[in-house]
Formats: structure tokens, C-alpha cells, sequence
């Protein structure tokens, strides 16, 4: 009887910007992707404040310059 191939489990870590390997680079790109999505569809366009290990310290982060409308 074979014995089943367990894939590995994990989650996106910071560090995964940095990794070469294909799992790193895919959950560094869809952790953007998702970070984009977000921080674009707030109301107040603020970038919230998170730590070296991208735990959030708080809800008032950065204000993001948005684009005056061209008339």
C-alpha cells in the first residue's frame, strides 16, 4: 500500500517576499494582491500599521495621497 503524500500547510510570512521558491513567491503575490484590494476599498484609503511579523498594531496608519480628478 503507498503511502500518502502529505503537502505542507502554511500560511504567508513576511519572509516570503525574500524566498525564491514557488510556494513563497505565490502567497507573497497573492498576500499584495489581496493587501491592494483592501486598502483600496477602505472609505479613508489609510494603510493600517502593522509590525515585522505583519501583525497590526493599529487601525491609523498612513494616509494614502489619492488623485485630484482632471477636468
Amino acid at each position: 500500500m503507498k503511502k500518502k503524500q502529505q503537502e505542507e500547510i502554511r500560511n504567508y510570512q513576511p519572509s516570503d517576499y525574500e524566498k525564491n521558491d514557488f510556494t513563497s513567491q505565490g502567497l507573497a503575490n497573492t498576500h499584495e494582491q489581496v493587501s491592494d484590494t483592501l486598502t483600496e476599498g477602505t472609505y479613508d484609503a489609510q494603510i493600517d500599521e502593522v509590525d515585522e511579523n505583519g501583525q497590526l498594531i493599529s487601525h491609523k496608519g498612513k494616509a494614502i495621497n489619492k488623485r485630484k480628478k482632471r477636468g
